[in-house]
């Protein structure tokens, strides 16, 4: 069965870029951030042709935790399709390589304070929020093709960001290297934070490089 990954970010994809090279059936997309340009980008290889036509799609990444049980480096999934079967069957194989069931919010901007996530978890009920997965669900229900969500925690529900990283990217996710220097000129106590927060991304994204080669397996 071949499979689409979809990632915003390479950051999060690299890990399991690394494992999955050589593995036939198995295409890796990196969309962008938000869902417009994810559903813009899954719409444009879908509509490539029969060559790399996947007969399902996973939306993949870092979520912020909402549960409050949920902690960092934990992988959840949720699982829509058509066809029950299927999608017991994956279910198994998710749960067998340590994810564990959850539900997802796909809001517009990064939950950055865990004030904003106790907010969100009670508006919603969610266990985790992201930015992608709902425009790619869409997407795959007009094609009628199986898609499952399988992201990893990167900052559980009761943390706070160092910074707003919504303020720092620009609509080509670069970053605005000027607004993070001036940023961090105004906060110096931040600049000791992000090395611990990009050591937890990576711990996180290679977690979740862990899960979905063993489910794809």
């Amino acid at each position: 069965m071949s499979t689409l990954v979809c990632f915003a970010l390479k950051e999060e994809a690299a890990p399991f870029r690394r494992r999955a090279a050589q593995r036939p059936g198995v295409f890796t997309l990196i969309t962008g951030m938000g869902r417009e340009r994810a559903g813009l980008a899954v719409r444009d290889f879908l509509g490539m042709g029969a060559a790399v036509a996947p007969s399902r799609v996973f939306t993949c990444g870092f979520a912020g935790g909402l549960h409050p049980d949920g902690r960092s480096g934990e992988v959840i999934f949720e699982i829509a399709g058509p066809d029950a079967a299927l999608n017991a069957a994956l279910r198994a194989k998710l749960l067998a390589a340590g994810a564990k069931p959850g539900t997802f919010f796909c809001a517009d901007r990064i939950a950055i304070t865990a004030a904003e996530k106790r907010r969100l978890r009670a508006e919603t009920g969610a266990d985790a929020v992201e930015m992608e997965s709902a425009a790619i669900h869409a997407v795959c229900r007009e094609r009628g093709l199986p898609c499952a969500t399988v992201r990893v925690i990167s900052d559980a529900a009761d943390e706070d960001l160092p910074l707003d990283f919504n303020a720092l990217f620009k609509p080509d996710q670069s970053l605005r290297w000027g607004r993070l220097l001036l940023t961090l000129a105004r906060s110096p106590g931040k600049i000791g934070a992000l090395p611990a927060l990009q050591k937890q991304t990576r711990r996180a994204a290679q977690r979740l490089a862990e899960v979905l080669t063993q489910a794809l397996a």
